[in-house]
């Protein structure tokens, strides 16, 4: 047992009248003792639930978010890069009961030349829902298994890069089955969504869903001196906006200021009903609609989040214009042509991989 950790947990788990909040230095050192399993399994379990009651403070995120960056895998990009990544932040419990638009948006970010960067592991607790490792794998593109190196090629050549947990930080990876034992997401899942395994400049996307995360997540980007961030209202915590409802996003400008914007889907035709997760083949089938430029049921969502995006990153001027080009990238095969790259380059890695084992 670590006497050190249980000093820190007796701050968090003493209740409503004598706990206290960690210091930023004292969240990061808990993190890396959970992490490098110093902390005993009981320890960690206890702080967890702890801490989800507690809920984190924009503080204890940053040194969160500092133990990861010490410890996580980090990936780096060519400075002959002209345009800033992305990074986007999704629940790594994935999707149970809309369909997921992410991959589609980021192929229609690299077509245009924006690097993107995901991250996430298997089907995890507490929602057990499709993750996007599975929804790449299935339009045949698999990250597992690429070692950082290759991981960061792939970045270069596609435009899309992807830290898997198991294979890039086994050490976030090990903490999953306690967030299945204890029932609740563990305060880690919102520092996930917060997270950048990019070294240099880059602009973060955070998915949220009740308003006082994302007044945290504001703090903790402060904290962090991040300026260039969007925070979205998203489906199921996720950066995917809704058709249903107006998309309540938020706007970090790199003056250090923040703006808000309401975007309602119906002022540019858009509105609509978002379509319902029923089975993984269903999902992969609609996607593959979408990125073969069909008219079909998911194009407006697709159109929508992917023409958001081209806005937000600088792509187009206006938000008309943006939904339009959107439109057009998905039309003319572009999308799919994308996917195609990225297929064969992941096949170009695995058999250099086996080439080398040989």
């Amino acid at each position: 047992m670590s006497n050190q950790f249980r000093e820190l947990l007796k701050k968090v788990g003493s209740g409503t009248h004598t706990g206290k909040d960690l210091t930023r230095q004292e969240a990061e050192m808990a993190t890396l003792m959970m992490l490098q399993q110093q902390a005993t399994p009981a320890q960690i379990g206890a702080f967890m639930i702890a801490h989800r009651i507690k809920r984190p403070t924009p503080e204890e995120l940053a040194g969160m978010l500092d133990a990861y960056e010490k410890l996580g895998t980090k990936l780096t990009l060519a400075q002959t890069n002209t345009k800033l990544p992305v990074v986007f932040g999704n629940p790594y419990d994935g999707r149970s009961r809309t369909v997921p638009l992410m991959p589609i948006t980021a192929l229609i970010l690299a077509t245009v030349g924006i690097p993107v960067i995901l991250h996430g592991g298997d089907c995890m607790p507490t929602k057990y829902g499709i993750s996007l490792i599975e929804i790449w794998r299935n339009l045949g593109v698999d990250f597992a298994g690429l070692s950082i190196s290759q991981t960061t090629n792939l970045l270069e050549k596609t435009g899309i890069g992807f830290i898997y947990l198991p294979q890039h930080f086994p050490e976030a990876n090990t903490l999953v089955p306690y967030r299945d034992q204890i029932g609740k997401r563990p305060p880690f899942a919102t520092a996930e969504l917060i997270w950048s395994p990019l070294i240099g400049n880059y602009h973060l996307v955070s998915g949220f869903v009740h308003p006082p995360t994302e007044e945290r997540f504001q703090a903790t980007f402060k904290l962090k001196g991040i300026n260039h961030y969007t925070t979205v209202k998203g489906l199921e915590g996720s950066c995917d906006l809704a058709r249903s409802r107006t998309g309540i996003i938020g706007l970090g400008q790199p003056d250090g200021s923040f703006e808000r914007l309401h975007l309602h889907p119906r002022d540019y035709d858009l509105d609509g009903t978002d379509l319902s997760l029923e089975s993984t083949p269903q999902l992969i089938e609609q996607l593959q609609a979408v990125i073969a430029g069909k008219n079909c049921e998911l194009m407006p969502s697709a159109i929508l989040n992917g023409g958001f995006y081209l806005w937000r990153f600088g792509i187009c001027s206006d938000l008309t214009t943006s939904f339009t080009e959107a439109e057009s990238i998905l039309t003319q095969g572009k999308v799919a042509d994308k996917l195609n790259q990225l297929q064969s380059q992941i096949t170009t890695n695995t058999s250099v991989t086996l080439s080398e084992i040989v």
